[in-house]
This record gives C-alpha cells, sequence and structure tokens, in this order.
C-alpha cells in the first residue's frame, strides 16, 4: 500500500478556487526539479534489461533495474477509474486500480483536485512501491508549476515525470510541427507560468514517433514532476516510447483502464 507522505497537499475538491491555487503553489515550493533518485536511469526501459539484470531487484544494486509505475484513467458517468500499472523491464509485475466518484468538473490547471483522490486511491491498492511513476498530464509545465505529476509526486515523494498530449502554457524554443522521431525542443517559461525566472527551461517538446509522410504525429510535451530534471524526465520518456508515441507504461495503463470500465456493471447496459 503506497500512502502519502506529505498528506498537507491531498486534494480537497471543497476549496475554493483561490484556495486550490494556494495550495499548488505550495506543492511546487516544496518540489525538487533535480535528479534524486537511486536507480541508473540508463536502466529504464524494455530495451536496456537482460535476464540477469531482470533479477536484481533491490534499490542499492549498482545494476538494479527500477520498477516504472504508468498512471492513468478513464470514466464512466461521474466516476472515475484510476489505473496505475507497474513494469522492471518488459515485465508487468503489478496492476491496480480504484473506482471512485468524481466531486468536481474539468478545470484547466485544477486537473490534481478532480483526478488527485482517486489516483492516489489506486496507490492505496498497490503492494509495490515504484522508482519512478509517469503521469499521463502535467508537471512543471503548468501555471503554478504544480500539475498532475508535480502534485500526485509530492504528496508520494516519489519520482514523477508529466507527460502531456498538448501544451498548456510555456513557449517552445521552435516551431513543434511535423519534426522527425527525437527530436526535442525545450519548453520554456513565459508570463503565464508563476515563480519561474522568464525563459527558464520547464520541459521539452518530445517528438516520441513520426510517419514519413501523413498522417502527422504530434508530439508530446514532457515536464519533470517530482525528483527528476528537465533534461532527465525527456531522456526517460524517449526510453520509455519503446516504438510507440506514448510511454509504455502510461499505454498500458490506458488500455487496462479501459477494460476494468468495460467490466464495471453500469458499463454493460
Amino acid at each position: 500500500m503506497i500512502s502519502p507522505v506529505n498528506s498537507q497537499f491531498v486534494p480537497d475538491a471543497s476549496l475554493t478556487r483561490e484556495e486550490m491555487e494556494s495550495l499548488q503553489r505550495e506543492v511546487a515550493a516544496a518540489a525538487t526539479w533535480t535528479d534524486a533518485f537511486d536507480f541508473d536511469p540508463e536502466r529504464v526501459g524494455a530495451a536496456a534489461v537482460d535476464d540477469a539484470q531482470r533479477r536484481l531487484t533491490t534499490a542499492g544494486d549498482a545494476d538494479f533495474t527500477p520498477l516504472v509505475a504508468g498512471v492513468d484513467q478513464a470514466f464512466l458517468d461521474d466516476r472515475a477509474v484510476s489505473v496505475v500499472v507497474v513494469r522492471r523491464g518488459d515485465e508487468v509485475v503489478e496492476r491496480a486500480h480504484a473506482v471512485t466518484d468524481l466531486e468536481i468538473p474539468y478545470i484547466p490547471g485544477l486537473l490534481a483536485f478532480r483526478e488527485g483522490g482517486p489516483i492516489l486511491a489506486a496507490f492505496e491498492a498497490l503492494s509495490c512501491e515504484p522508482d519512478l511513476v509517469v503521469f499521463d498530464g502535467s508537471g512543471r509545465i503548468h501555471y503554478r508549476q504544480a500539475g498532475l505529476a508535480t502534485h500526485i509526486g509530492v504528496i508520494l515523494d516519489l519520482p514523477s515525470v508529466g507527460v502531456a498530449k498538448g501544451l498548456l502554457c510555456g513557449t517552445p524554443d521552435a516551431d513543434v510541427d511535423g519534426r522527425p522521431e527525437g527530436w526535442r525542443t525545450a519548453i520554456r517559461a513565459d508570463e503565464d507560468v508563476e515563480n519561474a525566472e522568464p525563459g527558464e527551461r520547464i520541459g521539452h517538446a518530445l517528438q516520441s514517433r513520426q510517419y514519413e509522410s501523413r498522417p502527422i504525429v504530434n508530439p508530446l510535451y514532457v515536464s519533470p514532476g517530482h525528483r527528476v530534471s528537465v533534461d532527465t524526465a525527456t531522456d526517460l520518456v524517449e526510453r520509455l516510447c519503446e516504438g510507440y508515441k506514448l510511454p509504455e507504461p502510461t499505454r498500458l495503463a490506458d488500455a487496462y483502464a479501459d477494460d476494468v470500465k468495460r467490466e464495471l456493471p453500469d458499463a454493460q447496459s
């Protein structure tokens, strides 16, 4: 069971908007955006793992293979199906889920107050502790530098990365349209990003996959959540994409969330 370490930051949907934004500023102030983890980043991803390394499971071993969790959600009426899928290399070692009520509608910039509680419930059902968590949502690329990946990462005090499909705020260094696979450019803080130096790097646009002809694939927007730096966050996500647009942990979580949703009684009608 993974419980909050910093319970003072647990999202409360009954707060006013001003109180929610104030809490996000506190979360951002508590976040660490430097590398503060025990694993070797080059051991992340299926391509880096062989059978011998798969057997090394203890943090502190020089070359242990880290546990990487993907987090995603599906929705049914006013409920969230929140899931966590944990892999070691290319092997799924655990899946957990929770079905909970949603208390507020989607509000841009306040996603953690809608989905954070349900996600924490899914972590409560998890027995292993991930070394890294990848979220379908933003980290530092957020108005108050406290997107979903930052907020939940700080609450659980786990290294975390946010991977978003659209750009919430910030400005890319270069035009992102039609770029080749493997290309990246910095996302820099602009006037919409609080408590950041103008032009400070807060993430990257990463072209994780591309076709030589149409349909054109749009980039991902990667940013650190907690205990991971800007460059390392993007390097980790690139290693985890494994031939797909999305990182494999969140791609598997998306599929698992849909499976759980289909099994719910109300989904059968």
